[in-house]
């Protein structure tokens, strides 16, 4: 498949009173056309603000993009000024940004916030935009498009403005699409119905999709692969069935298992991962998850992991693969 975006050793960085933040500490990865990447990780470890950065939202201050390159269709984003960016922020990257009571404008209704980037990127009318905005709810599953258009956020449901949202991101045609946890507010039922039309967007137009998320459950049946950042890192990455089938990092494991199984006999209680995420203003030298692992040696506090062949595409930033593999096949 041919490659749309491509994240190189991107690096971002906050000052604040308590020092630099490395929110984002040398991450890469890839997305073709067509392709569902998920980015997943506890709040904290840097994926919103990685996907920010794609689209040059980070503030500043006291937000910089520190090193690194973000190349999309060929274009490097990181060398554009802010007009070039904006030409295609909205037209050929979109974002669905993760509360839409908050993302959508409370005052605006929900028309005018859909064919506002229309007119100004499309150059198209009111009226042809309306259209298109009526064709846009009913293709995400909206009822009464035309009476949806006059209606403010406030008066829709949590899963009907999250539905706003994906048709606002799709309203310019755009290449890709970078989902900030989509389903965060929204009940089971509407979290799945989300997620497998976003599926079927990408199926159905050619468009490459971002999942930024914290529960690698919900992923499982929509990536084809996955991107685990703990700590502003990926600490691992590879198909979506090669994670799943053989997580080789502690901190992977560990989210698997505070996923509720159906497999698991009643009264099986959840097994969290122990402590709390690091003081990213005062990372050691070693692997930033050590403290919270049963696996960690002196190496794993002392040198930074490198990345670990586990199989064709996968791979894992961990010294202690062996014992790790070891446990999980007893």
């Amino acid at each position: 498949m041919e490659e749309l975006l491509s994240v190189n050793d991107l690096v971002v960085e906050f000052s604040t009173t308590d020092g630099t933040v490395q929110a984002v500490n040398g991450i890469s990865y890839s997305v073709a056309a067509g392709e569902i990447v998920a980015i997943v990780g506890e709040s904290g470890s840097g994926k919103t603000v990685g996907a920010r950065a794609v689209l040059g939202l980070v503030p500043s201050p006291p937000g910089k993009v520190v090193s690194g390159s973000i190349t999309f269709a060929g274009t490097d984003l990181l060398a554009l000024d802010d007009q070039d960016i904006r030409s295609i922020r909205g037209k050929d990257i979109s974002m669905v940004f993760q509360e839409p009571m908050t993302s959508l404008n409370p005052v605006l209704s929900i028309g005018r916030q859909l064919t506002e980037a229309m007119r100004l990127h499309l150059k198209i009318t009111q009226s042809e935009a309306d259209a298109r905005a009526v064709e846009l709810l009913k293709l995400v599953g909206v009822s009464d498009p035309v009476d949806r258009l006059r209606q403010y956020p406030h008066q829709l449901s949590g899963g009907m403005r999250q539905r706003v949202m994906i048709a606002s991101a799709l309203s310019c045609r755009p290449r890709l699409i970078l989902a900030d946890e989509p389903t965060t507010a929204l009940d089971v039922t509407i979290q799945a119905q989300v997620l497998s039309l976003m599926k079927d967007l990408c199926q159905d137009m050619g468009v490459a999709l971002v999942i930024i998320t914290h529960n690698l459950g919900i992923v499982a049946r929509y990536a084809h692969s996955v991107n685990v950042m703990y700590a502003g890192r990926i600490v691992e990455k590879g198909s979506a069935s090669s994670l799943y089938r053989n997580p080789s990092h502690p901190y992977t494991v560990g989210l698997l298992n505070s996923v509720p199984r159906l497999d698991q006999p009643a009264g099986s209680l959840i097994d969290p991962i122990p402590g709390n995420p690091p003081d990213l203003a005062a990372l050691g030298p070693g692997c930033a998850f050590a403290p919270r692992c049963r696996f960690a040696t002196n190496r794993c506090h002392d040198e930074q992991p490198s990345f670990q062949k586990i199989d064709e595409d996968h791979y894992s930033a961990c010294w202690e693969i062996d014992a790790l593999q070891q446990e999980t096949a007893a």
